[in-house]
């Protein structure tokens, strides 16, 4: 550790790791894990990266096939050491070049790999795996530095926000006095040294099973609320991301490593889970992601880190169904192994993902509805929507005209949004509404009121049943980024 202690090599550290943030910037990365059945091979795993807009990955080992579906697609790539291989790596220098002269350097000039995460929540467990975990690193830095590969790639690993002794008012967030004294401050000096990043594993969710009396499901998935004060620093919270984040700075700042900057290496909402996870659905699974994107890319920081752009790496591309643990760890993906959505969510911020589902086995028509259980004002925001920016064909439901009546809300709003999502790629994502709509087979037709539909066919293509033009891609876009900026009204 000598050359990375001097001034100049620190200081080169500093400017590479300066380089890297910016670069990266305020981002949303993927992790992408294989441990599923019948899943899609690399390379339709990384086709389905780049047409969702994920410009970063993270993957837990250094698969050969998976490291060779990467090459060439530019997208920057976290690899990972598994905690099986510590052990062996940090009792033997000859074992940690081997490593990196076996698994990194035949990939280091095709693939665009910027760091490397010794295993995962290690230090959660009291193992060997956790003794070992800093000299593994350490060993594995010096690897890269005969390679001249560190200033490439950085040596860190993840940690989870259970290591917290405290987390809430996150001004309290302190490490556990043992832990500090034997492992993290060790470990913390190294990240430092070697101006690397402290990889955090954020799960609202899981705080929220713990704590349903003292926290809100509204406070778990980034939706309205009133918050809370943190009486010792003044700051309003009013989500647990930013909490749980913020948590960890403070007991970073009380072991003096105010320089670290925190990266979320894993953090998500599951789809479905047992009947005892309460607030596990599609839909708060895509209220999660959604706006965790959203606020990640807005790039407002955190209460306690205001305009620090987060590198955040959502959890996961697909549902692994060979993952131990309760049913939610089998339903944390995006996608199916299919690679049909499991729900809607733009992972590029750009307002839409281009994903197209499999083709059907017979021909099925399709429209665009609002759910039963959508809020007045969320109808009205999407009816705004919808015929203003939207340009859907509203006429029908003017007075006098065939789809008036009934008049309600939610009647008009779902003609409107049925309407947009005709005129449009007719993807998931063109029947969201901030998650007010679904899509459904059923014909919503009645009287004299016709909803146009869309028509999915064998060969994966789709028509529709009246001349509906895609509306224009800039034009789509454009709207997208008002809503975003300016809000359902």
């Amino acid at each position: 550790m000598a050359a990375i202690n001097s001034p100049t090599m620190r200081l080169l550290h500093a400017l590479s790791l300066l380089i890297l943030v910016s670069s990266a910037g305020a981002s949303i990365g993927v992790n992408y894990g294989t441990s599923g059945d019948n899943l899609p091979t690399p390379t339709q795993a990384v086709a389905l990266l780049k047409k969702s807009g994920v410009t970063q990955a993270r993957i837990y080992d250094t698969n050969p096939s998976v490291l060779n579906a990467f090459q060439g697609s530019n997208i920057q790539l976290m690899v990972g050491v598994r905690n099986d291989e510590i052990v062996a790596i940090g009792q033997d220098n000859a074992t940690a070049y081997k490593w990196v002269n076996d698994h990194i350097v035949p990939y280091a000039s095709k693939c665009n790999i910027t760091g490397i995460a010794v295993g995962n929540e290690v230090l959660s467990y009291d193992s060997s795996e956790a003794v070992l975990l800093l000299p593994a690193m350490k060993l594995i830095h010096t690897a890269l530095v005969s390679y001249a590969l560190d200033g490439m790639m950085k040596v860190t690993t993840p940690c989870s926000t259970d290591l917290l002794v405290s987390k809430f008012p996150p001004s309290t967030g302190a490490f556990s006095a043992n832990l500090s004294k034997s492992t993290m401050e060790p470990m913390l000096d190294f990240l430092s040294a070697c101006g690397s990043f402290f990889m955090l594993n954020v799960y609202p969710h899981k705080e929220y099973q713990k704590n349903q009396q003292n926290m809100s499901l509204e406070y778990a998935l980034f939706q309205s609320n009133p918050g809370v004060v943190d009486s010792a620093t003044g700051f309003l919270y009013t989500n647990a991301f930013d909490s749980l984040l913020d948590a960890t700075y403070a007991a970073l700042a009380k072991l003096n490593r105010t320089d670290l900057q925190i990266l979320i290496s894993e953090t998500g909402w599951p789809s479905q889970g047992e009947a005892y996870e309460k607030g596990l659905s599609p839909s708060n699974a895509q209220t999660y992601n959604a706006n965790l994107i959203k606020h990640v890319l807005s790039k407002v920081g955190s209460p306690g880190r205001p305009g620090v752009l987060i590198i955040t790496y959502v959890y996961e591309l697909f549902n692994e169904d060979k993952r131990q643990g309760p049913l939610s760890t089998r339903n944390m993906g995006l996608f199916s192994n299919d690679m049909a959505p499991v729900y809607a969510v733009d992972l590029s911020g750009s307002g839409i993902m281009q994903v197209t589902s499999p083709p059907t086995a017979s021909a099925t028509r399709t429209w665009c509805v609002a759910k039963q259980d959508a809020t007045q004002d969320n109808l009205q925001a999407a009816l705004d929507y919808a015929c203003g920016l939207g340009a859907a064909d509203c006429l029908p439901i003017q007075p006098g005209q065939a789809c008036f009546l009934p008049n309600t809300r939610a009647s008009h709003a779902s003609y409107a949004m049925n309407s947009y999502f005709q005129k449009n790629p007719n993807s998931v994502n063109a029947c969201n509404f901030q998650g007010t709509a679904t899509i459904t087979t059923k014909d919503p037709s009645y009287s004299n009121c016709t909803y146009p539909s869309s028509t999915h066919l064998n060969s994966g293509q789709r028509s529709s049943s009246g001349d509906l033009a895609p509306r224009s891609t800039v034009i789509f876009l454009l709207s997208a980024a008002i809503v975003l900026l300016f809000g359902a009204r």
